[in-house]
């Protein structure tokens, strides 16, 4: 499996930066948070692009996600929704990533059926356009769907190949799915996977990797025991937790944590 981590912990950082993090630190790749405060997003030109694209290979190291705040589950009309996937999807194109990230993001009060109706019938629309730029986009295990049952209701619906999941497990274990439960449900539409640590059901602040309660050794044999040879991304949320310690002093002990993991399951 190779290794990467998230802008999310370092958030505004520079591309630059970024990259000398990732090559100091062993990480083969780095999941790049598509948001308008950070350095790369869809509002950036073709000739920022191909500087990203540049300073990327020089480095060595691989884009493996852009990772955007679509809702395609949420409430109102298909149009703005599917244009902000399509921005993404060009984005992901033009940087050589191989996925996009996308929410369900369904709205409290929407029935569980009509949520999972709205997500499918936009990702099966922006499915064509992804195939067409050799992208995939990923629904993570998040928020109204942070289970793989509740990915798979709508993956299921979909049934394209350019759409997939993203198995975030923070939010499986927090929806009450042993890691067992959500790789069976997951499998056969995985594209990477979201590792992170936290204190407890009730304190989710970051932290280091395996200094907390999620079953990141769990689910790492499962992959293992599975022959499955992704990605692991260490999705840090440095960005919504003020007072979590700095992820680039984490950073190291963080990659020795997984490869340890990966030898012990190999």
């Amino acid at each position: 499996m190779k290794l990467a981590f998230s802008t999310l912990g370092v958030p505004g950082l520079p591309v630059p930066e970024v990259l000398r993090l990732a090559t100091a630190h062993g990480y083969h790749g780095v999941e790049l948070r598509a948001h308008p405060e950070e350095p790369v997003h869809p509002g950036i030109g073709a000739e920022q692009r191909a500087d990203v694209v540049s300073e990327f290979k020089a480095a060595g190291v691989e884009i493996l996600s852009v990772a955007g705040y679509v809702r395609v589950a949420a409430p109102g009309d298909d149009a703005p929704v599917i244009e902000e996937i399509r921005g993404l999807l060009d984005l992901a194109r033009d940087l050589g990533a191989p996925y996009i990230r996308v929410f369900p993001g369904a709205a409290h009060g929407q029935s569980p059926e009509e949520a999972d109706a709205t997500a499918a019938r936009r990702l099966g629309t922006a499915a064509e356009y992804a195939a067409d730029l050799g992208v995939r986009i990923l629904l993570e295990t998040h928020d109204s769907h942070r289970t793989g049952a509740d990915a798979i209701r709508v993956l299921g619906l979909v049934g394209h190949r350019n759409v997939g999941s993203l198995w975030d497990v923070m939010h499986t274990w927090l929806g009450g799915e042993q890691p067992s439960e959500t790789y069976a449900a997951l499998s056969p539409y995985l594209g990477y996977v979201q590792v992170k640590d936290i204190a407890s059901a009730e304190d989710t602040t970051p932290l280091r990797l395996g200094a907390g309660v999620l079953p990141i050794a769990e689910c790492v044999e499962i992959l293992s025991r599975h022959g499955w040879d992704g990605w692991l991304c260490w999705e840090y949320e440095k960005r919504w937790y003020e007072g979590a310690a700095p992820l680039p002093g984490l950073l190291g002990r963080g990659r020795e944590h997984l490869a340890r993991l990966l030898n012990d399951s190999a």
